[in-house]
């Protein structure tokens, strides 16, 4: 596994949604230490700034956060580049970052979601072996309060910062589950956690599914041990289930893809100078069983990278829907003070020579997604990349 080090230098492609806030005040920044020319914009910009300092010391009801004002100033900054993959981050949301990517945290393994009408936080996946596991958590169970702080209508981010802690100190949580609702009180002890970006099966007729939820440092490996499995299971073809994975590490994604691609060019980035970088699989591993992936257009970036590939080589059938179109690199630079900005610095294209920026990945078979009241397990999609495969299997 990559460090810190290595993970701030690589590139990211992960398709973030980011609330960006923007402050303007002075605290001492000049903008010219931002890389700005100094003169007399820079002068201008000072004197401004002064003025709203002032304005705000004078007039302002509120209590003023020094630090969050100024943390306003870096946000804003990169926010004026109306770039929506352009992010500075602070040093809690560096490391929120640096943990959702990097695939490891110490904490319960617990994935919540929450409503955003009604405020009710939902643990919506349970890590098999995971300390919720063990502490007798399941999934679809609603959370009630962690230790004492209830928790219906705060935020996620401070819910969940509240159940992340030091590997081995203990939290509890109270719940309530099935359409009672009863309420259930636990005690787990935290661990480090692994996030688990592959699910995997075998389904009818030997045919496998890996489902790839988004491409961290973790996820090559967990996706290679799922294809070894498979193949031990006597796997006859294998779905690649990428809907609604919004991308993620552009090396981990080249790493899946070596695994699956003859030797050749898998991706290759053109920067704002014209500078081209290659990514190329070998010919050590090639995956020659029948393929198929599934997209829809929630699937993004490093998701279009790996569809673009198999798509290109003709080892394996699109289907789907029209994925998102976001076809540009985002590079993540460590500001050496705990901070960071993600700043988009790329297009990448298809090995042949594909730009899909704005336009997306066309699915050689269309199957929009048809919702079965009567049965809400029904997925007319997969069921059609099994047909296609069954096909090419005959």
């Amino acid at each position: 596994m990559k460090d810190k080090k290595s993970f701030l230098q690589g590139a990211l492609c992960g398709a973030l949604a980011i609330l960006l806030i923007a402050g303007l005040v002075s605290c001492g920044l000049r903008v010219g230490s931002l890389g700005v020319s100094s003169g007399n914009r820079s002068q201008d910009t000072d004197k401004k700034m002064s003025v709203l300092k002032g304005l705000i010391d004078e007039n302002y009801l509120g209590e003023v956060d020094a630090e969050e004002l100024e943390e306003g100033i870096y946000k804003g900054f990169i926010s004026g580049l109306s770039d929506p993959y352009s992010v500075y981050y602070d040093e809690e949301e560096t490391r929120m970052l640096l943990e959702t990517t990097e695939g490891e945290y110490d904490g319960i393994g617990a994935v919540l979601s929450q409503d955003i009408k009604t405020g009710i936080v939902t643990l919506v996946q349970i890590y098999d072996g995971s300390p919720a596991m063990e502490a007798g958590l399941k999934d679809n169970d609603i959370l009630y309060k962690v230790e004492d702080l209830e928790v219906t209508g705060k935020d996620l981010t401070e819910v969940v910062s509240h159940i992340k802690g030091k590997k081995g100190t203990q939290v509890h949580l109270t719940v309530y589950r099935g359409d009672d609702r009863e309420e259930i009180t636990v005690t787990a002890v935290r661990n480090t956690i692994e996030a688990q970006t592959i699910k995997y099966e075998m389904m009818e007729d030997q045919i496998g599914y890996v489902s790839v939820t988004e491409f961290d440092l973790v996820t090559y490996k967990q996706y290679e041990q799922a294809l070894e499995d498979l193949k031990s299971q006597g796997m006859k073809g294998l779905v690649v289930d990428l809907r609604n994975n919004p991308g993620g590490n552009l090396s981990t994604v080249c790493e899946m893809l070596d695994l699956m691609l003859p030797e050749g060019l898998i991706v290759y980035t053109e920067d704002k100078n014209g500078n081209r970088q290659e990514t190329k699989s070998d010919a050590e591993r090639q995956f020659e069983l029948p393929l198929t992936v599934l997209m829809n257009g929630n699937s993004a970036s490093a998701s279009e990278i790996y569809a673009g590939a198999i798509q290109d080589y003709g080892v394996g059938t699109i289907v789907g829907t029209q994925s998102y179109g976001k076809g540009v690199v985002q590079q993540i630079f460590d500001l050496k003070d705990g901070t960071c900005v993600k700043l988009t610095i790329a297009e990448y294209f298809t090995p042949e020579g594909r730009n899909i920026n704005g336009k997306g990945i066309t699915p050689d078979v269309e199957v929009e997604y048809e919702e079965n009241e009567e049965d809400p397990e029904a997925d007319n999609q997969l069921d059609r990349a099994v047909e296609v495969l069954k096909e090419k299997i005959g």
